[in-house]
């Protein structure tokens, strides 16, 4: 599809007011209730404006200008973005999924956390007005989608299309891209530490001085790029060795051995020692698995579906959990000090302290690790110890979390942690040092 979008300075300027009236309308149009109407706010002048946590769903917002607006938290999906201009926008933790960006500049916008999944940046025919006759005469030209020194970082960009986009000195910073296709698209001076990559397309991408360091690079291959010159592949996490698939049947006993042990109360079976083990393999096997007081120290876990498992007091302590799911797993006790958890999933999960007996108890330890934008809804936080653990872009809206200690913890952008019940909010957590705490507006 084509656009023929007007010049700027021909753009019918809208007031904050004029704006709230008719995203409030839109709003009650998307909630069917009376009084609604879809938002059509094409060429219009919204720049410096405030959208801040606004439903803008399915609106058709094509050839508008967002230049600096304020966008935080906006709702965006499915919504007509075709040739925009999204410059220095405030798009932190905007819901964008699906959204057409095709021909949209976003230069300079900050979009971290940003849920852009299946999103459409690819190029598309701009219209252009001569400058001496305006709108009288107009030319069409073909523009990529322009992305360059935009700060992505946490965004979720799976499966979006990014073909031929230019995306010079972006930051990607634990972005998860998986599927995501890339072709032709100029990287150049990225930085796509700790993303994940899983399955994308970069054929025939510019990948020059890219910082891939620590990045998920199954499934993708370097060699079709165009140019990789000076990119940095340190710590790239490629796919599962033959080794490691060889040795799928053996863990899948381990864990079955474990479950044993479980269910004849110590019985039959032991409890299931896979350090330094790479599970990746195992896939969806182990849902719902009980693995009490299991091991698996050092471990590669990332991806994998832990859905509903039973993992008191198991030792996940430095392993690699990135994007691993935990959704209505119990692992009262665990061990996870010093663990890569970026992106994981807790929604639902238990990580309260694992009774003992006489009146003993042990709480879930997660002491340095990296939980940034892990995904913590509705969790139950009662008493762990999250001491200089990197939360950034957390999200534990509506977790218990009485007791929590979070002393030394980088909170930045963090949501659910805010709480007269967190111990380090009031006094350091007994650490003497309180929480680094930046949450987001």
């Amino acid at each position: 599809m084509a656009a023929v979008l007007q010049a700027q300075n021909a753009r019918r300027r809208l007031s904050q007011g004029e704006l709230d009236l008719i995203v409030s309308a839109h709003e009650r149009f998307i909630e069917g209730r009376p009084g609604g109407k879809r938002a059509s706010l094409r060429f219009v002048d919204l720049s410096g404006l405030d959208l801040t946590d606004r439903n803008l769903n399915d609106a058709d917002l094509s050839g508008s200008v967002f230049d600096n607006c304020k966008m935080a938290r906006a709702k965006l999906e499915r919504a007509n973005l075709f040739g925009c201009d999204l410059r220095r926008a405030d798009l932190r933790e905007a819901v964008m999924r699906r959204a057409d960006l095709r021909g949209a500049c976003l230069r300079g916008a900050n979009v971290a956390n940003a849920d852009l999944s299946g999103a459409d940046f690819r190029e598309g025919q701009i219209g252009v007005a001569n400058r001496a006759n305006g709108l009288n005469l107009l030319r069409t030209e073909t523009r990529a989608g322009q992305l360059d020194e935009v700060n992505f970082a946490g965004a979720k960009l799976d499966g979006s299309k990014l073909e031929q986009v230019s995306a010079c000195a972006s930051d990607f910073t634990d972005c998860s891209m998986k599927g995501a296709i890339l072709s032709g698209a100029n990287l150049k001076d990225a930085n796509l530490s700790g993303a994940n990559l899983e399955g994308a397309e970069i054929g025939g991408a510019i990948l020059e001085n890219v910082n891939f360091l620590g990045a998920v690079m199954t499934g993708v291959d370097v060699r079709r790029a165009r140019s990789s010159t000076g990119a940095n592949m340190s710590g790239c996490l490629g796919a599962p060795s033959e080794a490691a698939m060889g040795r799928t049947q053996d863990l899948l006993e381990r864990a079955k051995a474990n479950q044993m042990w479980c269910d004849t109360g110590g019985k039959h079976g032991a409890p299931a020692k896979m350090d330094g083990e790479d599970l990746r393999p195992m896939g969806l096997r182990l849902r719902g698995f009980r693995l009490t007081a299991m091991s698996a120290k050092g471990a590669c876990l990332v991806g994998l579906d832990m859905t509903g498992c039973q993992l008191q007091g198991s030792n996940f302590e430095g392993a690699d959990l990135r994007s691993a799911c935990f959704k209505d797993a119990d692992l009262r006790g665990a061990r996870m000090a010093g663990a890569n958890l970026t992106r994981a999933d807790f929604t639902n999960a238990v990580l309260a302290p694992l009774p003992l007996g006489g009146g003993r108890e042990t709480p879930v330890n997660l002491r340095g690790a990296t939980l940034r934008y892990v995904l913590g809804l509705n969790a139950d936080l009662t008493g762990a110890v999250l001491d200089d653990a990197d939360l950034r872009g957390a999200d534990f809206t509506g977790a218990m979390i009485e007791g929590v200690s979070l002393s030394g913890a980088n909170l930045m952008q963090a949501n659910g942690l805010a709480s007269r019940h967190a111990k380090s909010l009031l006094h350091g957590g007994g650490g003497g040092t309180e929480a680094k705490s930046a949450l987001g507006a």
